[in-house]
């Protein structure tokens, strides 16, 4: 299969010359780089830098000035040398490298025209242009230079914490992909189970989260088991044999216990954790647990998803039942 051919794009206003390495190397893998362009204002005393970044991985420079005050030439002739590109048939692909989401339209334009699109840039970046691209690498974690440019206002962990995907959300999406597209709902190879993520989340990358092993990562969650075979990885949701009928019933049962049959919904929530360690509402298919309960015909959520009380109509169908039993039973025994 003959190798993808891509266009590298840089935005010098905003992508520091420290990254070129990583940017290379990352964009390497995915085929040949055809076009290696930097566009900017290279006079500017921040810009100088990229001099030995240009000659040491023969990259063509684009001069550009800013011809008056508060227009941005640079975006300007990226995005026009970029429709050129593309117009010329000659690539398959295209990274932009930049933290700008002014870029966002040229990405989703390109990737209307079937191209792949490859983003890389800071933790800053914008969401619309992250998830405007197919791939979105950040490189100041990817990186293994020092960062000089972190806001002093903002800590470390708060520009990650606005940038990455949070565990609690990642465990929530990789239950809905393995219940949705997995093996009986409940197991997927974690090679298939990685790609489905990246479509998810563009930006999605273990190493984001200090791992190089995707299996060691997904040790993290509680709610996933893995089967290691010789040629294989499988994740399996620890809840997958629990099925939503028991689940159902143990509701019953824990409202039974409460005052009029009624209880708060994260109450009962940690109830259920309680008898099932490993419960969690997203293993069913569920981005709330109100949800969840409003699917189930036993019972009744009100005061807009905050309290659960057993439904009457359920209340009055198993007594009546119940007591349909009674006289069968009695009429047996005479």
């Amino acid at each position: 299969m003959e190798e993808k051919k891509f266009a590298l794009l840089i935005d010098a206003d905003n992508i520091s010359s420290k990254y070129i390495k990583i940017i290379i190397e990352e964009l390497s893998k995915y085929g040949t780089i055809t076009y290696k362009r930097l566009y900017g204002d290279l006079t500017r005393p921040n810009n100088r830098s990229w001099k030995n970044a240009m000659l040491s991985h023969s990259i063509v420079p684009f001069q550009q000035f800013n011809y008056t005050t508060g227009k941005n030439s640079t975006d300007s002739a990226m995005i026009i040398d970029a429709m050129d590109i593309l117009y010329s048939g000659s690539v398959n692909g295209f990274c932009l490298a930049t933290s700008d989401s002014d870029f966002t339209r040229l990405a989703m334009r390109l990737r209307e025209s079937g191209m792949t699109v490859i983003g890389m840039g800071e933790q800053k970046t914008p969401e619309p242009f992250r998830v405007s691209c197919e791939r979105f690498f950040f490189i100041d974690l990817l990186s293994d230079e020092e960062d000089t440019d972190i806001d002093e206002n903002k800590s470390e962990n708060e520009e990650a914490a606005d940038a990455v995907t949070p565990i609690p959300a990642l465990e929530s999406l990789i239950s809905k992909i393995i219940m949705e597209n997995g093996i009986n709902g409940t197991a997927m190879d974690i090679g298939e189970l990685g790609s489905r993520i990246t479509k998810y989340d563009p930006a999605f990358d273990i190493r984001n989260y200090g791992y190089t092993k995707f299996s060691k990562f997904l040790e993290n969650f509680k709610n996933i088991n893995l089967k290691f075979t010789e040629n294989t990885v499988t994740a399996i949701l620890k809840d997958s044999e629990i099925s939503l009928k028991a689940i159902e019933n143990d509701i019953i049962s824990l409202l039974n216990e409460c005052e009029k049959n009624s209880c708060n919904t994260g109450q009962l929530n940690q109830k259920l954790i309680a008898l099932h360690p490993t419960f969690s509402f997203e293993n069913y298919g569920y981005n709330r647990f109100s949800k969840l309960l409003s699917d189930l015909e036993s019972v009744k959520v009100t005061s807009l998803g905050r309290v659960v009380t057993l439904n009457p109509e359920f209340v009055k169908a198993t007594k009546a039942s119940a007591t349909k039993a009674k006289k069968t039973t009695a009429t047996k025994k005479q």
